[in-house]
């Protein structure tokens, strides 16, 4: 293969099948793969991709495109984790330089095997719906097997810090900063539990909690309730509407991952 091998057609089909055919042509070798999507909208995504790619010494890549989502997966044969972070990393500053409000969103790991449909549906899910700046890294073990937990809240400290701990606690996490950007990424990211405040902007509360229960997802959610409220009544109107746990801040983290952690299993 030479260096920056892209396909220039369009590409036709589940993108999810032809990456699963591209690392079948690669047995025995580590293959790095990553998800980008541009919130900002960039025109010629692909081809920026592309010529950047030229650009790198030495380094073979390949290019799918998910037509319906506008999402790229590029794939990097030979280069393990810690190498397709870096050059994903100059990747992201090249897009950047072209269009400072670009907003790539980008999920990476490094596989030895054909994926599962599963882990490459989970890693374009996870930089289509990404809020963060911040390339997501994900192990094998993390994209098959880890729970979902969505974080709910407009407090973007709050926000950073439960995903922080709740990545060191072996979960995927996206966070959503109000009810109705909560209710637009649940059907389509299916999250095992919702981490949420109640006091929202948009849609809040009771509502917010119905609006979850009536949405179609194959598994409902688990609900657990992060609040400053302390209201006995309104703490009682959370668990006869269906929510699993209630906790108030400020909390103790210790307890919140072990409160989690019995919703979950």
């Amino acid at each position: 293969m030479s260096p920056t091998a892209t396909l220039q057609r369009k590409q036709q089909g589940d993108i999810r099948s032809l990456i699963e055919q591209e690392v079948r042509k690669l047995p025995n070798s580590t293959c790095g793969l990553l998800y980008l999507y541009c919130a900002g909208n960039l025109p010629d995504l692909e081809g920026h991709v592309n010529r950047f790619l030229q650009t790198l010494s030495g380094v073979n890549s390949e290019i799918r495109k998910d037509e319906t989502t506008q999402t790229l997966a590029v794939l990097f044969p030979g280069l393990a984790l810690d190498a397709a972070h870096y050059q994903s990393l100059l990747l992201k500053q090249h897009l950047l330089d072209i269009k400072p409000d670009a907003d790539p969103k980008m999920t990476l790991t490094s596989v030895s095997q054909v994926p599962s449909s599963q882990m490459l549906k989970t890693l374009a899910e996870s930089a289509r719906l990404s809020v963060t700046t911040d390339i997501q890294i994900f192990t094998d073990d993390q994209a098959e097997n880890a729970s979902r937990i969505l974080i709910v809240d407009h407090d973007e400290s709050v926000r950073e810090f439960l995903q922080i701990r709740l990545a060191m606690q072996g979960y995927e996490t996206l966070e959503a900063v109000d009810g109705l950007e909560a209710l637009k990424m649940i059907p389509m990211w299916e999250p095992d539990l919702v981490l949420t405040e109640i006091n929202l902007y948009g849609i809040d509360g009771l509502p917010f909690i119905h609006h979850i229960h009536q949405l179609d997802v194959k598994a409902p959610p688990k609900i657990v309730v992060l609040s400053e409220k302390r209201v006995e009544q309104t703490i009682s109107q959370c668990f006869q509407n269906g929510v699993d746990d209630y906790v108030t801040k400020p909390f103790s983290p210790v307890e919140l991952d072990a409160r989690i952690r019995r919703c979950l299993h």
